[in-house]
This record gives C-alpha cells, structure tokens and sequence, in this order.
C-alpha cells in the first residue's frame, strides 16, 4: 500500500502535469469541443453575400459555435475556394457551407473534405453534378428565371421583343438556370432571333455597364433586358440612361436586395426583380452542421428557400408582391425615406399593403446612406 505521505506526492505530481498539459495547450478539452463551421462565398463585397455572412454569424452565435469565413476575389475564382476549403479542412471545422464559384471545377476539392468527415452544403448555387455535396439549400433559380421571364412575356403583350441578356460565365450553374429559366418563362428559346446580345457581365455592375454599352452599338433597338443579377441590371440602366434610350426599356432581374434592387424597383429603373432569401440560406446552413457535429444527422438533398416576384407593375395573370413587400424582406440597408417611397409607390400602383413580411424575409434597417 501507498503510505498517506506517497499518496499526497502522487496526487501532486500528476495535478502539476495536468496543469502543464492545460497551458501548453495539449490537453484542453474546451478547446477540443468547440464546433467550427466553415463559409465561402464567392466574393466578400456583394451585398447578397455579406447578408449571408451575417446570418450565418448569428446563427453561430446563437448556437454557441465558431465560424470561419473565406471567399474568392470573383464570381468565377475557383482557386481561392479550394485553398479555403483545404485550410478549413486542416483546421478541423465540422462542415462547409460553400456558395461554388465553379461547379464543377470544385467538385473534387469538396470530394476530399468529404471524404475527411466534413459535411459539405452548397448555398445559392448547386455544384457539377448536384450530388457532390450532401445537401443543398438554395432558391429555385430556375423558377426566378422563370417568375421574370412570365413578367416580361405578360408586359410585351404580343409586342416585338429585342432582347439582350446580360449572363454570368458559362460554367456558373446559377447563371444558367437563370438564363434557361428566363427564355422558358417568356416563351422563346436560346437560339430564338430576338435575342440579339448576350454577353457574361460578371454579375458585376461596371462590366454590366460596358456590356450593355456594347450590345446598343451592336443593336439599338434593344427593348427589353435580361440581368443575372441587380448589379449587372444597374450597369444595363446606367448605360441606357447615357445614351437616352432608358424610358423605352423593359429591365428584369433577380436577387431582391434593397440596393440597387428593391430601390430600382420604386424607381421604376427595373420593371420586376425575382428577390431570394440569403440569411435564411446561411442560418439553416449553420443549424444543419450544428446538428452534425452533435448527433451526426446529416441534411440531403434540396431545400427550396424561397423566392417571390416584386413589381410596381402588377400584371394580370402574374402573382407578385409590391414594393413593400419588397422593403420588408430586402437584404442589405435601406437609404432614409425608401420604405416611405415603397408605401407611396404601391399607393400609387393600387397595390394594398401586405400583411407582412415574408417568414424568409429578414429586417433591413433603415439608415441614411453617408
């Protein structure tokens, strides 16, 4: 047996190394159970992304959870995700909610952080094949596409359309099922004649200028205008406005921020917008890899987050909200006096107030733009 004293000495010489190990580092079990969450977005400065950051921000917060956060230099930067997605994978993050630059390029990539133990979820937009995530929560970009396509068709009315398509790049599946879902709701298809400019804009308002700009010298007579996105849709305005044609054009989008989209909206700048729901994206993002870190359920599949047509200009046999609506669920800022400007502008349209706000929707807050 121990003798008392041999004991007391034993007991400190292993109170002393645990002690040792706790400050080095080396054995400290509150570090080991803290869970981290991983997001890249494709770029840190469109407002649809920094939404996102925000609500996966506060999703972790509530939760208790750590969250890591990257993005490419651009829409199509395939190679700053899978650097992103290697060092979260080395740092030990449970899961990945990846919003692809390139679908397909960064399937592989995603393969072997799977194959690690991470759980991977596309946001926004689907990977090159739709499997090689374990889920995916996202709006229904075909049916945005499709919801300003209908729009459109419904303004024309039988009047000749020319059209200009301002696209993303041919490997962004976003851009695609945008595309694809705007030609099929106004009626046409790809090769149709009244398409008379397409062109990838980046999603980028500047390039959406300069491609707007080039596609009036190549026609004119443009009339109607398809954007990817709101930026690339205010680059089409900014460049219609110069050359005096801004009146005469139809513009449809999609995204639903509160600048420049919901904005343009109550302008009149953009006729009708498809808007989405990135806070939500991101906050069910995080809860799903919360769930796996803890009980090891994993999501699957495809999950709808939702997307409502916004117009001023409602149109028989087309179900849309008003500008309203459209203030009450915008992501991004609103400048001072713009929910004022939405009341008034869905006054004047006849449209009644919503109940409110969409269950997607998240709080914008109204600030005066310095």
């Amino acid at each position: 047996m121990f003798s008392t004293q041999k004991s007391k000495k034993l007991v400190l010489i292993v109170t002393v190394i645990l002690v040792t190990l706790g400050t080095f580092g080396i054995f400290d079990t509150q570090a080991q159970d803290v869970i981290m969450v991983g997001l890249i977005t494709k770029t840190e400065t469109n407002p649809f992304f920094v939404k996102m950051r925000e609500g996966a921000q506060a999703a972790a917060d509530a939760a208790g959870v750590k969250l890591i956060t990257a993005a490419g230099t651009s829409d199509s930067d395939n190679d700053s995700q899978v650097t992103a997605i290697e060092n979260m994978v080395n740092a030990g993050v449970k899961g990945i909610l990846l919003v692809p630059a390139v679908s397909a390029a960064i399937v592989p990539t995603v393969k072997k952080a799977r194959d690690a133990g991470v759980l991977v979820i596309a946001l926004d937009t689907p990977t090159d094949p739709d499997d090689a995530v374990d889920a995916l929560f996202a709006t229904d970009n075909h049916k945005a596409g499709l919801l300003i396509g209908q729009y459109a068709k419904a303004a024309f009315n039988g009047k000749t359309a020319v059209i200009a398509t301002l696209d993303a790049a041919p490997s962004n599946k976003t851009g695609v099922l945008r595309h694809t879902g705007f030609v099929e709701g106004f009626g046409i298809k790809d090769d149709d004649p009244s398409i008379v400019c397409s062109g990838d804009s980046g999603g980028d308002q500047a390039k959406g200028q300069t491609l707007m700009e080039n596609c009036l010298t190549k026609n004119p007579d443009i009339n109607l205008v398809y954007a990817i996105n709101e930026p690339a849709a205010a680059g089409a305005y900014t460049a219609l406005d110069k050359a005096g044609k801004a009146d005469g054009v139809t513009i449809v989008a999609v995204d639903g921020g509160c600048s420049p989209g919901i904005a343009g909206i109550i302008s009149g700048h953009f006729a009708a917008t498809s808007q989405q729901y990135p806070l939500k994206m991101a906050q069910m993002g995080v809860e799903a890899v919360v769930k796996y870190a803890k009980d090891g359920t994993k999501p699957s599949g495809y999950t709808d987050t939702g997307v409502s047509l916004i117009s001023i200009k409602p149109l028989e046999g087309v179900e849309s909200q008003g500008a309203v609506f459209g203030a009450q669920s915008c992501w991004g800022t609103l400048e001072d006096g713009e929910m004022d400007a939405a009341v008034a502008a869905d006054k004047a349209a006849g449209i009644a107030p919503p109940a409110e706000a969409t269950a997607e929707s998240t709080e914008a807050t109204p600030e005066a733009t310095p």
